[in-house]
């Protein structure tokens, strides 16, 4: 079974994130909700390389109910979960992401899963 290793879930909304994402740092978020069985359902991951509060604030909509949320000690680490947390709950036939992360602009970072990169 996939895991996370995020805290939460919260309620999707900016007063829930400035109460529990405080510090301006990289790291990585999943979007989804709470099913019957009290398990979160991933269906959408991400990051950010520079401030994760700003990134999910940008994300919020209808969509989706709840986030989950994790501090990354740095960019290439942040790209890195983000890579295993798409590839772990299903990619693009599973998730809402259309497509494989991206790797920062300028950066040589490879996916640690697949060849994308290659």
């Amino acid at each position: 079974m996939a895991i996370l290793g995020m805290s939460g879930p919260y309620v999707f909304t900016t007063e829930k994130i400035d109460e529990v994402v405080t510090k301006k740092s990289a790291g990585n978020y999943a979007l989804g909700y709470t099913n019957n069985e009290g398990t979160f359902i991933v269906k959408y991951v991400g990051r950010s390389d520079t401030d994760l509060n700003k990134e999910l604030k940008a994300k919020i909509s209808d969509k989706y109910k709840q986030f989950k949320y994790s501090y990354a000690t740095s960019p290439k680490a942040a790209f890195e979960k983000e890579c295993h947390n798409f590839h772990d709950f299903g990619g693009s036939a599973k998730l809402h992401n259309t497509y494989h992360p991206g790797r920062p602009h300028g950066s040589n970072w490879k996916c640690p899963i697949c060849n994308i990169f290659d």
